[in-house]
Formats: C-alpha cells, sequence, structure tokens
C-alpha cells in the first residue's frame, strides 16, 4: 500500500513518526513522510525517506491554515495514497479534511493529546472539541497515545472506536549505561558523586520551567541539565527571563545544554529525570528515561500518571506548583536506595509497556488490516438490478 504519514514540523517527524515509518517500510509499504520543511527531516531523508513538505503552521491563522490545506490537497491529489495518517491536532484536522475531499480509500489519525483539555478559554475548547468531533465523523481508524485520551474520545461521542496504542522506545537505545555515564560526566566535568537532575524536551511554559527552576533554589544538593531548544513554531511566553534569573540564583547547578542528538547518554549520566508539565499526551521522554533506569519526578496529568506509578517508580506532583517539586526532587536527591528501587522498577514496567517494537507492531496491524478491509469494499463488484433480483 501507499502510506501518507502527515504531522506539522519536522521536530514531530523526526521524533515520533521516523520510527513508526521504518515499521510500516520493514512491512513492504510505500511510506512518505509529509509536514513543513526543517533541518531534522534530514535524518528521514538520510535513511532513503521521500518527504513532501507543505507550509503547515502551529498557529490558528486562517491564512496559513487555508495555505496548508490547499497544498495537502496537491498533495493527496498527485500522491494517491491507500492510507493518509494524520497526527497533531491541527495537522491532523486539515489532512482528514483533504483525504476526504479527494476520495483516500482510508483515513486514520493518531491522538497526541486534544486541545480542549489544555488551558484555555471557553470558546477555545468548545470550537477544539466541536473540530475533533466533525473530524471524527470522517475517521475510518481512530488511535490515541493515553488511555485517557480513548476514553474522552468513546465518552464524548468523537469516534465509536477509539484504541490506545501508546507510545514505546527501544530499550537497545534507551538503557542504563556505566560507560556513557562516565563519558559524559568526564566531558561536563561534573564529579561521579554529584547528584544530577535532568528535564529533556521543547523549552515551552507548559513544560513547566519556571516551576522548576524555582524549586531548583530549594534543591541545594543537586544540579540540573535542561535538555532542548525553543522550536521557530513554538507559541506562548518566552523563558528566557526564567533562565537568566535561574542563572543568578543556581551559578554552576544549572545547566542549558541545547538541542542533543546523544539524549540516551545523557540520561545514562544523570540521576533523576523530571518532567513538571501541564499537560501532555504521553510523553516519549518519560518512556526514555524510565528505559534508562532512572526514578521520574512529574506532575498528576494526563499521559504521564499512566507512566509513573506513584511511590514505585517515581513522584507524582500538582502541576504549576514549585513547592510540591522541590520537595519530591530532595526526597530522591537525599535517598540514593530510593532512586536505585524506583528506578528498577521503572525500567521494568517501560520493558513491559512502552517497548517500542510491540507498539510499532501494533499500530501498524491496525492501520494495514483497517485499510485493507476498506480497500476490499472498493473492489467489490457491483451487482446489475437482473443480478440482484436473481440473488
Amino acid at each position: 500500500m501507499k502510506i501518507l504519514e502527515v504531522t506539522n514540523v519536522d521536530f514531530s517527524l523526526r521524533h515520533f513518526l521516523l520510527p513508526l515509518m521504518r515499521q510500516l517500510r520493514t512491512e513492504g509499504h510505500d511510506v512518505i513522510g509529509c509536514c513543513a520543511e526543517g533541518p531534522l527531516l534530514q535524518d528521514a531523508r538520510a535513511e532513503g525517506f521521500r518527504i513532501v513538505t507543505v507550509p503547515m503552521a502551529r498557529s490558528f491563522s486562517i491564512k496559513a491554515q487555508a495555505r496548508a490545506f490547499a497544498a495537502l490537497i496537491r498533495v493527496i491529489r498527485q500522491e494517491k495514497p491507500d492510507l493518509v495518517h494524520a497526527h497533531m491536532p491541527i495537522s491532523g484536522l486539515l489532512a482528514r479534511l483533504a483525504a476526504k475531499l479527494c476520495g483516500v480509500p482510508c483515513i486514520a489519525y493518531t491522538c497526541h493529546g486534544y486541545l480542549f483539555n489544555q488551558p484555555g478559554s471557553f470558546v477555545r475548547h468548545a470550537l477544539a472539541f466541536t473540530l475533533e468531533w466533525l473530524a471524527g465523523r470522517i475517521t475510518d481508524i481512530y488511535l490515541t497515545v493515553s488511555q485517557e485520551e480513548a476514553q474522552d474520545a468513546r465518552r464524548l461521542h468523537i469516534h465509536s472506536n477509539p484504541i490506545a496504542v501508546g507510545n514505546g522506545r527501544d530499550p537497545h537505545l534507551f538503557h542504563p549505561d556505566p560507560g556513557a555515564r562516565e563519558r559524559i560526566r568526564q566531558s561536563l566535568n561534573v564529579p561521579s558523586e554529584r547528584v544530577v537532575i535532568i528535564a529533556v524536551s521543547r523549552l515551552v511554559r507548559h513544560k513547566g520551567y519556571p516551576e522548576l527552576l524555582a524549586a531548583m533554589e530549594s534543591v541545594p544538593d543537586a544540579e540540573l541539565w535542561i535538555v532542548g531548544e525553543r522550536l521557530s513554531s513554538d507559541h506562548g511566553e518566552v523563558l528566557e527571563p526564567y533562565f537568566r534569573r535561574a542563572h543568578d540564583a543556581l551559578g554552576g547547578r544549572l545547566r542549558m545544554l541545547g538541542y542533543r542528538s546523544d539524549i540516551p547518554a545523557l540520561l545514562a549520566a544523570a540521576d533523576i529525570f523530571t518532567l513538571p508539565s501541564h499537560f501532555e499526551g504521553l510523553p516519549m521522554s518519560i518512556i526514555e528515561a524510565m528505559l534508562t533506569g532512572l526514578p521520574v519526578v512529574a506532575t498528576n496529568i494526563r499521559g504521564s500518571r499512566e507512566q509513573v506509578v506513584q511511590g514505585e517508580t517515581g513522584l507524582l506532583v500538582p502541576a504549576g506548583k514549585s513547592a510540591p517539586l522541590s520537595e519530591a526532587l530532595n526526597r530522591l536527591v537525599e535517598d540514593q536506595s530510593l532512586r536505585t528501587t524506583m528506578g528498577k522498577a521503572g525500567l521494568v514496567r517501560a520493558l513491559a509497556l512502552f517497548n517500542e517494537s510491540s507498539v510499532l507492531t501494533k499500530t501498524a496491524a491496525l492501520l494495514t488490516t483497517g485499510t485493507q478491509i476498506r480497500l476490499r469494499k472498493r473492489k467489490k463488484p457491483v451487482l446489475s438490478q437482473q443480478a440482484a433480483k436473481d440473488r
């Protein structure tokens, strides 16, 4: 089959879609990626994937979305895919509508989180829900990354058969690695006994960085590594003032490492992982940390609480509050035995529930089987009126 995987930006395609694209190609399908142009697409192209680019915009600009929608229609008409598999709220809506107008045999969507579950005005929530509900009417295969999103889709009648497929990462890539720990710490001049807390995410407000930076002022016996950058397409409050104040308060205990391609090694060199987000889908970074054997301090929100078992694999704290976050971090900083116990339990849980191979096999099977059924229905011969009467 020919499959068109559609998302918004290069970051999403590189970090979320590329493993599935590999799986589908391994099974013999012609897989094409589609998103906005960006430097991270070079990895997929280097692997031989064809990527077609459209001017996707992560905004509510009607003009920008109309331009992206028109480009999607042109791409779909030219490629004539058997399956369009869409991702992310805005690009997912546009891709599904374009696929429907172009008569694509099968339309699939993976929900990575609902806009109406995020902070915002009533009008924004109402609009987001209405668009999701309408898009659900034209979606043949409806997948979610978290169980709670699947429950929402069913409860709110967004789709009649939502299936939670989860997320996964490769345990051969993410795992405890004493050699990497020593190498990374030497390169950063960090003593082996120093406790390191690591956060890996885009540098945006809803990842909870203001609370984390404030919390670290009350965690004197550890340093914080922040890995990631702000994408050009990210919106919302700029975080530089928070980081400047944190540099003044924390000094050398704060290390801004920027965008890195050696995340597995950096995680292996740390002792505690934290993601104090305000909202998530099913965070890949928590899975990566658990596979590396790190205890996790996260917020008690959708997605994260499906991954972290309170008191067993990590600690869950209220979102948007620095005091409980500093308390949880201090508890782990001061107790090496607890870090080890929780890290081992998290690794076992991640291997059982978030193994990339299992997740990709399940997702690919749902996509391809559903598409094949719809293709067979299309090819079913239409009986003449006389033949129908004879039957």
